[in-house]
């Protein structure tokens, strides 16, 4: 389990870098950088929450997948804090972008947090094996459409100023919640759909 946490720390991580990526640069270029964070996460078999949501089996394996989660988070926020000392004009890009999260219903972060879940776990089967054009392009499109995924928002949310998630927290809490069940439930539409499965 260790192994596995450090792996999903490192994920966060290299999600991070994508989110910098994508701050420093924005649009449709900042969206494309940030594909190098996912392509990270699979080149080094890091282990990603929205990696991995698509392909539990059992209770055991949910267990696994919250502290997949949790480790995430402790990437992003080694990654995410580390940045707004070194850059704090990111610190209120993310602030902003937040603010602009927090306009969003619950119900509707939920819905595009699913469109995220489909297309990573897309991604994520096809990228196993060994073709990318779906991560190439998928990462970009997620972004672009404003679908939402938990780990980049978790970076996002932990480089904003101190004093803005102070003020706020009860209501990130409510969306961050709420874009996790969005991306396991869009993970797992393959499932609901009755798709074939991919291989774990």
């Amino acid at each position: 389990m260790k192994d596995v946490f450090f792996r999903a720390v490192m994920a966060g991580i290299a999600i991070s870098c994508g989110c910098v990526c994508f701050l420093a640069v924005g649009g449709i270029g900042g969206a494309v950088l940030f594909t190098f964070g996912l392509l990270t996460v699979i080149h080094y078999k890091y282990a990603l929450y929205t990696g991995t949501a698509g392909f539990v089996t059992n209770w055991a394996s949910v267990g696994q997948l919250l502290w997949i989660l949790l480790g995430n988070i402790v990437g992003c926020l080694l990654c995410a804090r580390g940045v707004a000392y070194a850059r704090p004009e990111l610190s209120e890009a993310a602030a902003t972008l937040l603010t602009g999260r927090l306009t969003r219903s619950l119900p509707g972060a939920f819905i595009l947090a699913m469109g995220c879940g489909f297309i990573m776990t897309t991604a994520v089967y096809f990228a196993r094996q060994r073709r990318f054009l779906p991560l190439l392009f998928g990462v970009p499109c997620f972004i672009m459409c404003g679908f939402l995924h938990s780990i980049a928002d978790a970076c996002y949310y932990l480089m904003a100023p101190i004093s803005f998630l102070s003020e706020h927290w009860a209501a990130v809490l409510a969306l961050y919640i709420s874009i996790v069940l969005g991306n396991f439930v869009g993970c797992n539409l393959y499932r609901i759909a009755s798709f074939p499965k991919p291989d774990a």
